[in-house]
């Protein structure tokens, strides 16, 4: 955990000034995995692990960011930004500093930006620079969205500590963006977006085309169960980038006769089988992930409201077949979590959670059965891999805020 009085210690120290102190979550996914960049259906929580920025203005356009992480500090100079991607932790930081100063838009052409770039604050043109120290205990690479943390504690630090009143659905777009241009992953909205309206105790059912939002609480004797198999998704960027070319491309098969369609959010199972010649064996299965998974998110929402977690469970257990056999996006160890999971007594149901290739799995709980799950996937996993994995249950957390030192987080 970090100590936010620690941190501000630790930038009085870097800096020799006062800091403001911001946090932002990280998110595991219940279910909806691949639909955000389709306008589907999500139905993440927010983590109750963070990464913070401690920051305070400069009086020059230079952003100087250090990363406790990495160890490493970098020089932003907003009039005369790199370009992206690097492949580095900077790129995040850079690309949100840049959007937010009102840089290029998707398609480089500032004119073109339009509403669904908008900046996330109005106000004066540019923004003045700022020192900025950042920790965070949202672990690296494992599918818990801890680039869309970062992206959001700096942009809402930036946005904040330059005076400006912050809208959160253009700071998660602005996120969106950064990561697109300066991090090369075409990401959807959905990390930004509970990592901006994050809600204790509560799943967020999240509308990606239309951003409308719906917080479901979590049953009182249910644990969500976090399992970091400690496989990095070094694959992840480049074959996320490639399933969604896929989802494109069969998009564009199924417009040519129904212009209608805009995105696989359009299509239901009947008109995907009709025309189900027209397209590849591979393109096909992508499309049918999305499409079935909309509809488990659908059904896994209304059985959530009805605090059914069996139901809730089961409808995990299939999302995780269809993203292991139609997506292609799981992995042996991802599979052999799950499958642990899945056997034990107590587990109302598990799956692959983030972009996979590695990363974490995710389990519904019975609270009684709490530390012995955690304790025998623990063993399990440990005599099947040879690897010791992260196991820990969170609460739904908050989302992005201002924290200060004598009081609890605003948000």
């Amino acid at each position: 955990m970090i100590d936010p009085g620690e941190l501000a210690a630790a930038f009085r120290a870097r800096f020799a000034c006062e800091p403001h102190l911001y946090r932002a979550p990280g998110r595991v996914n219940l279910i909806g995995e691949h639909t955000d960049y389709n306008d589907g259906f999500v139905m993440p929580i927010a983590l109750d692990r963070d990464t913070w920025v401690a920051g305070a203005l400069r009086s020059d356009r230079l952003v100087v960011a250090h990363s406790r992480e990495y160890g490493e500090t970098a020089t932003i100079d907003l009039d005369a930004p790199a370009a992206g991607p690097t492949g580095q932790w900077v790129d995040y930081v850079r690309g949100i500093a840049v959007v937010l100063d009102g840089g290029l838009s998707e398609n480089g052409d500032p004119e073109r930006a339009g509403p669904h770039v908008a900046r996330p604050f109005q106000g004066r043109d540019q923004l003045t620079g700022a020192n900025l120290l950042i920790a965070s205990d949202v672990p690296i690479g494992a599918g818990l969205s801890s680039s869309a943390a970062l992206e959001v504690a700096c942009g809402y630090a930036l946005a904040d500590l330059n005076g400006q009143p912050i809208d959160l659905a253009g700071l998660a777009r602005a996120a969106q963006r950064a990561e697109h241009e300066f991090a090369g992953m075409h990401c959807g909205i959905m990390d930004q977006m509970i990592a901006c309206y994050g809600r204790a105790g509560a799943a967020l059912c999240l509308d990606t085309r239309s951003l409308a939002r719906r917080w479901l609480p979590l049953p009182s004797d249910v644990r969500v169960v976090v399992c970091n198999t400690m496989v990095r998704h070094a694959l992840a960027s480049s074959e996320y980038n490639a399933r969604r070319a896929d989802c494109d491309a069969g998009v564009a098969t199924l417009a040519r006769t129904t212009p209608a369609i805009r995105a696989l959010r359009d299509v239901t199972m009947a008109i995907l089988d009709a025309h189900r010649a027209e397209m590849s064996d591979r393109v096909y299965r992508r499309c049918r992930h999305v499409i079935t998974e909309n509809e488990r998110v659908e059904a896994a929402a209304a059985a959530l409201a009805a605090a059914n977690a069996a139901s809730v469970g089961a409808l995990m257990g299939a999302s995780h077949a269809s993203l292991r056999d139609d997506y292609e996006v799981s992995c042996a160890e991802l599979d052999r979590m799950v499958e642990i999971l899945t056997a034990m007594d107590g587990v109302y149901g598990a799956r692959m959670t983030g972009g996979g290739f590695g990363g974490s799995a995710v389990a519904l709980v019975e609270t009684a059965a709490e530390a012995r799950v955690r304790r025998d996937v623990a063993r399990a996993y440990k005599a099947s891999t040879g690897r010791d994995p992260d196991v820990w249950v969170t609460s739904a957390g908050a989302g992005v805020g201002t924290w200060t030192l004598a009081a609890t987080p605003a948000v």
